[in-house]
């Protein structure tokens, strides 16, 4: 049985009109919520974040940087690193997904756990963009919390496909933000950073080999760290037909892994936020269910 009053954190500015052809899929955020609705996972539990602006990003970012990105302002060559063609309506959505991850993690403090309809932009640094990724949400979020007095510490626990190379870069002097990335060793970023811990996986590993990696760092962490808060980014891109994975990973695995995470960290009593991570389809309407499964495993909690 679903829980319907787990707190889910959504924009209306997540999708707009955009290249259907992009291997970024814009539309993915509105087809998750769409889809959830269909489950009966929203209804009074949905929770709407504030439009953001490049100053929220000065926190964590190169203030020339969020303001050149924001006004349309940065060299070809840098927007081509990002990946994504500049528009208002992306800029938009930019600034407001890191204020919504924020929203999340706060609810989780509240409740044990929350999910964001979007976030895990772990590819941004300090002063650039990366791989779809142009702020990044999980730093910033660790950061004001901590600035904020309102955690000690903070676990990053980071399941995307790729290495969450910005992420690991942006905090690595913060000594109260443990990083952690299980991750495609020969896949992007090509360039690693590193992360407090690093877990580079073999092409073509499967399930019973991942999620045992998952179980034992997962449990291994909470048991070392007695974080306050673990900020999960539950990317869909390690299954088996991602079309940017290079993992063998089920939907069945898919659910397990996110399972024991959410499970692991219920039984530790530890807040855990969720975000959606990277995940890439030609077929739009699965790609927004593959990022559905770490909700309806955390409505199962």
């Amino acid at each position: 049985m679903y829980n319907p009053n787990l707190p889910l954190v959504y924009h209306p500015n997540y999708s707009f009109s955009f290249d259907p052809k992009h291997r970024f899929v814009v539309s993915k955020f509105a087809r998750l919520k769409s889809y959830l609705e269909q489950q009966g996972l929203i209804d009074q539990n949905l929770h709407q974040g504030p439009v953001g602006n490049y100053s929220d990003l000065e926190l964590v970012h190169c203030e020339q940087y969020v303001r050149d990105l924001y006004h349309n302002e940065l060299c070809p060559k840098a927007m081509r690193r990002i990946g994504i063609p500049w528009s208002k309506e992306l800029m938009a959505r930019t600034f407001t997904a890191p204020l919504g991850t924020y929203l999340t993690a706060s609810l989780a403090l509240e409740n044990g756990v929350a999910c964001h309809l979007a976030g895990g932009t772990h590819h941004a640094h300090y002063d650039f963009g990366s791989g779809y990724c142009m702020v990044n949400d999980l730093a910033y979020t660790a950061e004001r919390l901590i600035k904020e007095k309102r955690v000690h510490n903070v676990l990053i626990f980071d399941c995307d496909v790729h290495q969450g190379d910005g992420t690991a870069a942006m905090l690595t002097h913060n000594p109260f933000v443990f990083t952690c990335s299980i991750h495609c060793e020969k896949n992007f970023p090509f360039r690693k950073q590193q992360s407090d811990l690093d877990i580079g996986l073999d092409p073509n590993v499967s399930d019973h080999e991942y999620l045992r990696v998952i179980e034992a760092t997962i449990h291994d962490l909470l048991e070392q760290l007695n974080p306050d808060l673990v900020l999960y980014d539950a990317g869909v891109d390690v299954w088996q037909e991602d079309t940017l994975g290079k993992l063998d990973i089920s939907w069945q695995g898919l659910e397990r892994r996110d399972r024991m995470v959410l499970n692991a960290c219920n039984q530790k009593g530890v807040p855990v936020a969720t975000v959606i991570g990277g995940g890439y389809d030609k077929d739009h309407e699965r790609l927004a269910k593959r990022h559905a499964i770490v909700i309806e495993q955390a409505a199962r909690i």
